[in-house]
């Protein structure tokens, strides 16, 4: 790991004084890189295990830091080295949330999801964890999420055994049930392990998803494994109010996180999605 990393240095003409490893969730290699040129992050994977992985996660940063809404980590570089895919970025020094935190959130995440797109998806498609994800482009949110969302998920589940009823009506019943705005700009992978506080005590946004979706995507997946309070979402809906019944279609947006979840992690997470789609069959 070493010579790789200072091979990452010499190829982007710095020096490499010490490292240190930083957590990195279940994919990825993490390392602090102390460096003549500041402190910097590496992002690090087998090129031929996610391809393009970094590639469109780069893309996806540049997207929202291009929103000038939330604070995102600025890229150094990406590439390819000794079969690794790396991601090389500014470090960003953490500080303590500032009173207003939570406000200025729910009021930077309305402002990022007013940016809007002619169709739903994206042009590039992407990774949801360890997970391929496609962004083809669909006149209808019910479309897109069905789609590439679900079924995709769903096929998946069924290879692993799970999920053998049929879903015909299911699919017909949400399909009537998703409203239709214009498609926003979303982080797709919004839950507390997502967001940094930085010196300044505001929030920065790190390892997105995204996609031009349905903004309902992102408020359900900060509420399915909590982190964030009620005064967010309450600014959030001041500034940029949510269409009738929202809290009645979180858990259907929960469902795309959660087949996920069960892809990856197991059955611990068969329960809560049979739930819910069976309150929707």
């Amino acid at each position: 790991m070493e010579s790789l990393l200072h091979s990452i240095a010499a190829l982007n003409s710095f020096n490499l004084q010490s490292y240190q490893p930083m957590a990195g969730g279940d994919i990825n290699d993490v390392f602090l890189l102390r460096t003549n040129n500041g402190d910097l992050v590496v992002k690090l994977n087998l090129n031929d295990k996610y391809p393009s992985m970094f590639d469109t996660e780069k893309a996806g940063l540049e997207l929202l830091a291009s929103t000038e809404t939330f604070r995102i980590p600025k890229i150094i570089a990406c590439g390819i080295e000794e079969h690794h895919a790396y991601l090389l970025m500014e470090y960003i020094d953490g500080g303590a949330k500032k009173k207003s935190f939570w406000e200025e959130f729910g009021g930077r995440l309305a402002n990022l999801h007013q940016n809007s797109a002619d169709l739903y998806g994206w042009k590039y498609n992407n990774y949801i964890g360890s997970l391929f994800q496609a962004n083809s482009f669909y006149n209808l949110a019910s479309q897109f999420y069905i789609e590439n969302r679900l079924r995709p998920q769903i096929g998946l589940a069924r290879r692993q055994g799970y999920l053998e009823k049929d879903l015909t009506n299911f699919f017909k019943n949400i399909a009537d049930i998703i409203p239709q705005e214009a498609p926003a700009l979303i982080h797709g992978d919004l839950w507390s392990g997502n967001y940094l506080i930085d010196n300044t005590g505001a929030p920065v946004l790190i390892d997105p998803s995204v996609s031009y979706s349905h903004r309902e995507m992102d408020l359900a997946m900060m509420q399915l494994f909590g982190g964030f309070p009620a005064e967010v979402f309450k600014v959030y809906q001041e500034e940029f109010p949510l269409l009738p019944d929202w809290e009645e279609r979180i858990a259907l947006w929960q469902l795309y996180y959660l087949l996920v979840h069960l892809n990856i992690f197991g059955g611990g997470y068969l329960a809560r999605v049979e739930t819910i789609i069976s309150r929707y069959s």
